[in-house]
């Protein structure tokens, strides 16, 4: 559109009404491009990416040995099985909510 109203005998007001704007949108437009270059800042190109830094552990950490488990039993299909803070909690089928909630709520309390 600045091109545009550059064009001899166009007139800045017919070229922004035809692209629906008013004289006072184009009018900043075709100023700034009659400045020169050195007056528009240089900006730096940024980068993409930033640099990942990885640290790796000069020694390997000890890891805490599991509690010993209890010898697993095959329980029959709708058995629930929970470890909770290291301790194995095994439900049978037909349990009802209750009895399960304050069975957990026990367990977490001991630890």
């Amino acid at each position: 559109m600045v091109a545009e109203s550059y064009e001899p005998g166009v007139k800045v007001c017919a070229v922004a009404r035809r692209h629906g704007l008013t004289p006072q949108q184009l009018f900043p437009w075709c100023r700034l491009a009659r400045k020169p270059l050195e007056a528009v800042p240089v900006v730096e190109a940024v980068p993409m990416f930033a640099p990942a830094v990885l640290e790796v552990p000069t020694k390997p950490e000890a890891k805490e040995p599991e509690p010993a488990r209890a010898s697993r039993k095959k329980w029959s299909s709708g058995a629930i099985e929970l470890e909770i803070c290291g301790a194995i909690v095994r439900i049978a089928s037909g349990a009802d909510a209750a009895t399960i909630a304050a069975v957990i709520q026990a367990v977490k309390a001991q630890f």
